[in-house]
């Protein structure tokens, strides 16, 4: 099977124990984490040859990084060195009606910090048949935007399958330019496009009539994103595949969860999860594009099928913690037929 391609900031998180505020806390628990990297840790999980790139320092900590993509079976050979630090974020876990909160310190990151020509992306695709990025590597910089769209282009020109998660966050677009003049250049360039309920309008203006993602009261239709799917295929008319994965937020340690998938101008549906007790909602998104690539590559002829993988392997990340999702195909398969009742296996 060819290798899948992410290419994404890995950050070390560092997380306050057991839902205490910022605050309250005098030690932080550390992994790591970041959009791209989640995907390719799953994607490996499920046994997908794939190579992670990005830029590093040459420290200690970047090490560590390296040490960690290995320890998952993820690929590093292309890894390019340079710049000064490793980006961090921070995370306080909210529970019930408070909410979590994430600090990103990755300023002068050095991939914030790479420029066009700095990734040979043609040798990296020569082997390739997926490529993944995420609406939050162009937020960094312009050189990280830069980049990404290099790599979009060849990807396309060498046959390579383009997806995109894309991914808003408001906080990350802060050297004079918006999503909005930054991504449709990127996003022209993909045969997929995965977005949540809120994605699509923060950056195209694109959403439901009569929708606020911020009181849902647990219950989102897919049925009305079917015209979102539709705008944004008619938008970006290469993509051939528009997925939205459904939130509905009854407080911070309860949710529905579910997903939605536009092709061949039928729109599939999953089932909703009911997920109680929330572990670690950070990285879900993730955790779902790499289920939905997994389904797709396993399962080329049933979109159904790779859609209720795709939901299964996110809801079950919800009680994982960290960034990574780290469930076996046989426990997503478990799911999706139907058993969650969560009795010990022995």
């Amino acid at each position: 099977m060819k290798k899948a391609v992410t290419f994404g900031e890995m950050m070390l998180r560092l997380a306050t124990p057991d839902f205490q505020r910022f605050v309250q806390s005098n030690s932080f628990n550390t992994s790591f984490g970041g959009g791209e990297v989640n995907v390719s840790v799953s994607l490996a999980n499920y046994g997908i040859p794939t190579d992670f790139i990005t830029r590093l320092p040459q420290n200690d900590i970047a090490e560590w990084c390296i040490s960690e993509l290995r320890k998952y079976n993820v690929g590093t050979s292309h890894i390019v060195r340079g710049g000064d630090r490793v980006g961090i974020y921070y995370i306080e876990t909210g529970t019930v009606a408070r909410a979590s909160k994430v600090i990103y310190d990755r300023a002068g990151s050095a991939i914030a910090q790479i420029q066009q020509g700095a990734i040979n992306w043609r040798e990296i695709f020569k082997d390739a048949g997926w490529f993944h990025w995420t609406g939050i590597t162009p937020a960094l910089s312009q050189g990280a935007a830069d980049v990404c769209l290099e790599a979009v282009r060849i990807a396309g020109e060498m046959g390579v399958t383009v997806s995109c998660d894309l991914n808003y966050r408001k906080n990350l677009w802060k050297y004079g330019k918006t999503a909005a003049e930054i991504m449709p250049k990127l996003v022209e360039g993909c045969d997929l496009i995965l977005g949540n309920e809120e994605d699509a309008e923060k950056i195209f203006g694109i959403k439901p009539e009569g929708f606020d993602v911020s009181h849902t009261g647990g219950d989102v239709n897919a049925a009305e994103f079917e015209p979102v799917c539709r705008q944004l295929q008619a938008k970006f008319p290469k993509a051939k595949k528009i997925i939205i994965t459904l939130r509905g937020s009854i407080n911070a340690s309860h949710n529905t969860w579910g997903g939605c998938l536009f092709s061949g101008n039928t729109l599939y549906q999953s089932k909703r999860y009911d997920i109680t007790h929330i572990v670690d909602r950070v990285g879900v998104g993730d955790s779902f594009m790499g289920g939905l690539i997994y389904g797709l590559l396993s399962y080329p002829a049933d979109d159904q099928r790779a859609l209720d993988f795709a939901v299964a392997a996110s809801a079950l990340k919800h009680t994982v913690y960290g960034d990574f999702n780290l469930v076996t195909i046989a426990e997503v398969e478990q799911l999706m037929k139907g058993d969650c009742s969560g009795r010990v296996l022995r």
